[in-house]
C-alpha cells in the first residue's frame, strides 16, 4: 500500500489523490447519489491511502456537498446537483466529469443576471480602473486562449470594482470552468469581434463615467453570449442526433 501511495505525482499526495478518486467514483456513479460509501478500513485500501488520508479527503468532499459524514453512521453520498456548493464546479472540470446538458447555458443565465449589475456598480464606483484595464493598447491577442484568459481577467476585475465581494465570490465559484468553456466560445472569430466590440463600449462608458450605459451595453453583450452558446449546443446535439 505504501508504494501505491509513493508513486503519486507529488501535486496529488496523498489526500488529493483520495479526493480526486472519491470524486471520479462519484462522477461515474460507481457511487451514484444516495447511496452510502464503503467502510474506512474497505475504502482507505481501495485508494491505496491510510486511513487518516481517507478522513482528510473525506472532510474536503463533506465540505464541498459531495458526501455526508455522519458519525456514527455511513457516509451518504449527495445528488451534487441538488445539495452540492460552488466548489463542486472546480472538481468536475479538473477531473473531466460530465455535466447535465444546457449547464454551461445555465451558468451563462446567471451572468447575465449578475454581470450588468456589477459591471454597473464598477464604473460608478471606480471608473478610471476599468478604463484603463480596457485601454486599446492592452487589448488579448486574436487567439482563443488570450481572449479567454482577458474576458476572465476583465470580469474579475469588475467584481472587485464594484466593491460587492459577493459577485467575486460567486464568479471564482466556477472559474476554472468558466475558462474552459471561454476557450471554446472563442476560438469562434464572430465571437471574438462581439466581445471587442463590447470591450470597446464599456470601455467607453467607463471613460466617460456613465455606469447606466455600462450595463446596458454589459447586458447586450452577456445575452449575446448565451444566444450564441445556446446556437451551439443546439447545433452540437442535432448532430449527434443524425449520427
Amino acid at each position: 500500500m505504501r508504494s501505491a501511495v509513493t508513486s503519486l505525482p507529488p501535486q496529488r499526495r496523498p489526500a488529493a489523490h483520495a479526493e480526486g478518486e472519491l470524486v471520479s467514483l462519484i462522477l461515474s456513479r460507481v457511487f451514484p447519489p444516495d447511496s452510502t460509501l464503503p467502510a474506512e478500513r474497505e475504502l482507505a485500501l481501495k485508494l491505496g491511502v491510510t486511513r487518516p488520508t481517507l478522513r482528510e479527503a473525506l472532510q474536503r468532499l463533506d465540505r464541498d456537498g459531495w458526501i455526508d459524514v455522519r458519525h456514527g453512521k455511513s457516509t451518504r453520498v449527495r445528488d451534487i446537483w441538488r445539495e452540492g456548493g460552488l466548489n463542486v464546479l472546480a472538481a468536475v472540470v479538473r477531473n473531466g466529469g460530465p455535466l447535465p446538458e444546457r449547464f454551461v447555458s445555465n451558468l451563462l443565465e446567471v451572468r447575465l443576471a449578475m454581470a450588468p449589475a456589477y459591471a454597473r456598480a464598477a464604473v460608478q464606483a471606480n471608473a478610471r480602473i476599468i478604463a484603463k484595464m480596457l485601454n486599446e493598447a492592452d487589448r488579448p491577442a486574436q487567439n482563443a486562449e488570450a481572449f479567454a484568459e482577458f474576458d476572465w481577467v476583465l470580469h474579475s476585475a469588475l467584481t472587485r470594482a464594484s466593491e460587492n465581494p459577493v459577485f467575486t465570490l460567486i464568479l471564482n465559484g466556477f472559474g476554472d470552468l468558466y475558462r474552459v468553456m471561454a476557450v471554446l466560445y472563442f476560438e469562434a472569430p464572430a465571437a471574438r469581434k462581439a466581445s471587442t466590440a463590447f470591450y470597446d463600449a464599456l470601455g467607453d462608458a467607463a471613460r466617460k463615467q456613465q455606469p447606466e450605459r455600462a450595463e446596458k451595453v454589459t447586458r447586450e453583450a452577456m445575452q449575446h453570449s448565451l444566444d450564441y452558446w445556446t446556437k451551439l449546443e443546439r447545433k452540437t446535439r442535432t448532430q449527434r442526433g443524425s449520427r
